[in-house]
């Protein structure tokens, strides 16, 4: 269901995939809820590419799943670059009274680790974390 309202790429459509309330992760890091969901999923439907998925796995307790799906998004933007955003989404969907399921927690990286921080001012030579592999 997913995929076939994210390559409607209306917005709109989108979101009804969505409980009311649900967070998004459009980064390692970054949680967005309300108004911002729907805008950071925006910023990957503007590309106006398709986007594949292969669930991995599938846990059901109840009324609430959790949701293992490997994911690109490949091919031509819209504004003519190539693109390739792929990942391993670790989502939480719950099942509505009317029997759909909808995402609470669409978290498409995982456990991708959070962009490392830009070097500003007063943090040279300061400890980074090694990069994980």
């Amino acid at each position: 269901m997913f995929a076939q309202a994210f390559n409607t790429f209306d917005p709109s459509v989108l979101d009804q995939v969505y409980e009311p309330d649900a967070g998004f992760v459009p980064t390692p890091g970054h949680l967005v809820t309300g108004a911002g969901r729907p805008r950071a999923n925006d910023a990957f439907l503007r590309l106006r590419v398709p986007i594949r998925v292969s669930p991995r796995h599938t846990y059901v307790v109840g009324d609430l799943a959790l949701l293992i799906v490997d994911f690109v998004i490949e091919g031509v933007a819209a504004q003519g670059h190539p693109v390739r955003v792929e990942g391993t989404a670790t989502d939480v969907a719950r099942r509505g009274p009317d029997g759909f399921w909808r995402y609470v927690i669409d978290n498409p990286f995982g456990v991708a680790p959070p962009p490392e921080p830009a070097p500003g001012p007063g943090t040279e030579g300061a400890a980074r974390p090694a990069p994980r592999t």
